[in-house]
C-alpha cells in the first residue's frame, strides 16, 4: 500500500506532460503555418531545450563506454529527431486528430517491446484488455465525425512510424535509467537527436517568414515548445519511466486525443459531441483497468 501511495505523484506527473505533450499538436501547426518545415521546428526547440540542459548540468560532460554511446545515440534518434521529424511531416500532411490516434498505438508497441526484453514490464491478460479498451476510445473520438483519414496516406504511416520509434525510446531509456541520471540522460539524447536531424535540414527547402518569426505568437511557440515540452517533459518523463515502469508509463498516452478536443474547443470554439464523450469515457476506463490489473 505504501509503494502505491508513493507511486501517486509520479502518475499525476505521467498525466500531466500528456497534456503538455497534447497540446503541443496545436503548436506546430502554428509553426508549421508560419513557413517552418518539420525539421526545423524539431531543430529550433531541441537546439533551445539542449542549451538549456547545458547550463543546468554546469557543462559537465561524461563518458563511460562506446556501447553506452551508442544507447545514448539511439535514444537520440528514436526519442528525437526520428520522432518528431515523422510527426512534425504527419502533422503536416494529415489531420491532428489523424495523428493524435495513430500516436496511441505507442503503448500497445511498448508493452509488446516490454514483455519480449524485460521480464518485470510483463503484462496480464487484464492489463491488456484494458489497453484494448483505451485504444478502442482513442478510435472512437478520431471518428467521431465519420471516417476520415485525412489528405495523405503518408501522413498517416509517419505517424504509425513515429509511434513504433517511440516505444523503442521507451525501451532504450529505461536500460539507460539503471546507470545514469534522468537528466544526464536527457542531456545526452538531445544532442544526439539535433546532431543526426542536421542532415535533414539540407534535404527540406525552407520557406521561413522572417516577418513572421518576430510575432510573439510564433518565437512564444518555439520557446514554450522548447523549454516545455522538450527539456522539462523529457526530464520528468525520464524520472517517471524510471519509478513506475515504461508500460504504465505509456499508457497515458491514450489521453492525448481527450487533450486534442479540450484544446481545440479552447483555442477554436470546436464543441465535443457525444460520441467524442463517449471516447473519453472509454479512454479512461482503459487506463484505470490497465492500471488496476498491472502485474505485481
Amino acid at each position: 500500500m505504501g509503494q502505491s501511495k508513493s507511486d501517486f505523484w509520479y502518475h499525476v506527473a505521467a498525466a500531466a506532460m500528456i497534456i503538455v505533450w497534447g497540446i503541443s499538436f496545436l503548436n506546430t501547426r502554428v509553426l508549421l503555418n508560419a513557413g517552418l518545415n518539420p525539421t526545423e521546428i524539431f531543430v529550433a526547440r531541441f537546439t533551445i531545450a539542449y542549451l538549456a540542459l547545458l547550463v543546468a548540468t554546469r557543462f559537465k560532460m561524461q563518458f563511460n563506454s562506446i556501447k553506452d554511446e551508442l544507447l545514448f545515440l539511439i535514444c537520440g534518434v528514436m526519442g528525437g529527431s526520428a520522432y518528431f521529424i515523422a510527426e512534425n511531416t504527419a502533422i503536416k500532411l494529415t489531420l491532428i486528430s489523424d495523428v493524435s490516434i495513430i500516436i496511441c498505438i505507442a503503448p500497445l508497441l511498448t508493452a509488446l517491446l516490454g514483455a519480449i526484453f524485460y521480464r518485470d514490464e510483463r503484462i496480464t491478460p487484464l492489463m491488456g484488455l484494458g489497453m484494448v479498451i483505451a485504444f478502442i476510445g482513442s478510435t472512437v473520438l478520431a471518428l467521431r465525425d465519420g471516417l476520415v483519414w485525412g489528405d495523405s496516406i503518408l501522413g498517416d504511416l509517419l505517424a504509425m512510424l513515429a509511434a513504433l520509434v517511440w516505444a523503442i525510446y521507451c525501451m532504450v531509456l529505461k536500460k539507460l535509467n539503471r546507470s545514469y541520471t534522468t537528466l544526464f540522460i536527457t542531456r545526452k539524447s538531445f544532442f544526439y537527436g539535433l546532431l543526426t536531424a542536421i542532415p535533414f535540414l539540407f534535404l527540406q527547402p525552407s520557406e521561413i517568414d522572417w516577418s513572421a518569426m518576430c510575432q510573439p505568437v510564433v518565437w512564444g511557440n518555439l520557446i514554450y515548445l522548447g523549454l516545455i515540452c522538450s527539456m522539462a517533459a523529457y526530464f520528468v518523463w525520464g524520472i517517471t519511466v524510471k519509478r513506475i515502469g515504461a508500460v504504465r508509463a505509456s499508457n497515458y498516452i491514450y489521453w492525448s486525443p481527450v487533450v486534442s478536443i479540450i484544446a481545440a474547443a479552447i483555442w477554436f470554439g470546436e464543441h465535443p459531441t457525444l460520441i467524442a464523450y463517449l471516447g473519453c469515457a472509454l479512454i479512461m476506463a482503459g487506463v484505470i483497468i490497465a492500471e488496476k490489473f498491472k502485474r505485481k
